[in-house]
């Protein structure tokens, strides 16, 4: 009699919650509005999870916190969401209608055309090979290009291709249709429509995880002015040996290989005069990872990270900036910086800052300059909550009961969040929470099923 249970986000946490589910012997249906699953923790080079890699570890030789491969963690667990029998996978998808209460929610799917059918595609990337059109690729931060016919990336779950209706010739002009001519499977579906699925379910699990702010609203940083100011997820797919570089540093204005390079913390957060006060979390730990990986690639470049102050919270994180420090000679700053210049002529930048430990105000030349901006709700949450008729936050994170006691409970009996939807926490954290969510949502079901036989 327990009905499935509902998924909403196919990111780290989101997967997390539906294989514990499913390991439970329960049905999930989950629902992901990309063409894969994965969310940001898929663009990322190297992470800092809770679980062992046994192929990254031996060569990193450290202890906890390691910097272990993102690949080598997240893939195997979103192979693991494909192919299990009681998981029903939802990509390009978004929930449209809820109705009903805890133990017998009804749920209105609607599913977007991949134009591609799921059942033939190999995988073989012929299509894409074939296809004319280039357009900036997501994946990559728009640092890369992909084609109008794509698979997001080689571990993408689905390994399905998918066509961007947007790019498309032949969907939007009529012309083309070169994908459809090279591909052997017969696997194009240029007539494929948006359907609407409807789900029965016990309990509802959110999991949408966050966006970043765009920091061109601080013109003083420069960015989108000038080339060799980037944000922290346009540095992970730099730095990353399946980027648009393949791993080589080199900065977008002249494909000079970067050699000193400033990290600016709280760029957007922690700030009243942006409308996000409060801490990211996490963004102290990830510049002073992406700095140790930068020196264990070039041990003589130069990495200096302003700050106000370190927030690092995690399980030995504080032992990991200290060897940032003392083993790397990544160089830490106190002081948020006030304006970033460009030199016209060697495209280097200029940093105007307060040392507040010195009590001066002083300038730095770096190569490239790394923003970390706040990690901010995501746009589509409000319309999400009204379809589930949960309660935001003043920020816009979906509000739990109480974070302490209840922290994966909304107001609505039923309906549970994990990960960063709820507010700001780390991957560690994410995943802990998408296991607490499961067992939330189980033991729910199993009290509404229990309900239906008394009566």
């Amino acid at each position: 009699m327990e009905k499935p249970v509902l998924v909403i986000g196919g990111g780290i946490a989101g997967i997390q919650a539906s294989l514990d589910l499913a390991e439970r012997g329960f049905t999930v249906h989950l629902v992901e509005k990309a063409p894969s699953l994965g969310g940001v923790t898929a663009q990322l080079e190297r992470t800092f999870p809770n679980v062992y890699c046994s192929i990254c570890s031996p060569q990193l030789g450290r202890t906890f916190p390691n910097m272990y491969c993102s690949t080598c963690v997240l893939a195997p667990k979103m192979m693991d969401c494909y192919r299990h029998p009681n998981i029903r996978l939802h990509t390009l998808s978004e929930v449209m209608k809820v109705t009903g209460s805890v133990g017998d929610f009804h749920v209105k799917i609607l599913e977007k055309p991949r134009y591609v059918d799921e059942s033939k595609c190999t995988g073989c990337g012929t299509c894409t090979e074939k296809c004319p059109v280039q357009t900036p690729s997501e994946f990559q931060a728009g640092l890369g290009t992909r084609k109008a016919i794509y698979i997001p990336f080689p571990q993408a779950v689905p390994p399905v291709a998918a066509i961007d209706s947007e790019n498309c010739l032949h969907l939007r002009e009529g012309t083309c249709g070169a994908c459809e001519k090279a591909c052997q499977s017969g696997a194009i579906d240029y007539e494929e429509r948006p359907r609407e699925v409807d789900v029965d379910a016990s309990s509802i699990i959110v999991a949408t995880g966050f966006e970043l702010f765009n920091p061109q609203k601080i013109g003083e940083y420069g960015y989108g002015r000038f080339a060799n100011v980037i944000t922290a997820i346009e540095f992970e797919r730099l730095a990353s040996t399946s980027g648009p570089t393949g791993g080589r540093l080199e900065r977008p204005s002249d494909g000079k290989i970067a050699r000193r390079i400033a990290f600016v913390q709280c760029v957007g957060s922690r700030s009243h005069r942006i409308g996000y006060p409060y801490c990211s979390s996490v963004c102290c730990i990830y510049a002073s990872k992406e700095a140790v990986l930068v020196k264990e690639r070039d041990p003589d470049s130069e990495i200096t990270v302003f700050y106000i102050d370190l927030r690092v919270f995690g399980k030995g994180f504080q032992q990991f900036i200290s060897e940032a420090q003392d083993s790397w000679g990544v160089k830490y700053i106190r002081g948020r910086p006030g304006e970033i210049r460009e030199n016209p002529l060697t495209r280097d930048l200029v940093i105007w800052y307060e040392d507040t430990d010195k009590s001066k105000v002083d300038e730095a030349e770096a190569d490239l300059v790394v923003l970390c901006t706040a990690m901010i709700p995501r746009l589509e949450n409000k319309k999400l909550a009204e379809a589930l008729g949960v309660e935001l936050d003043e920020f816009g994170f979906f509000k739990v009961q109480d974070p302490i006691s209840n922290p994966n409970e909304t107001s609505v009996p039923g309906i549970y969040v994990c990960g960063f939807c709820h507010g700001p926490r780390d991957i560690p954290e994410s995943v802990t929470e998408g296991s607490a969510a499961a067992a939330r949502a189980a033991e729910e079901t199993h009290r509404a099923v229990v309900g239906l036989e008394g009566r």
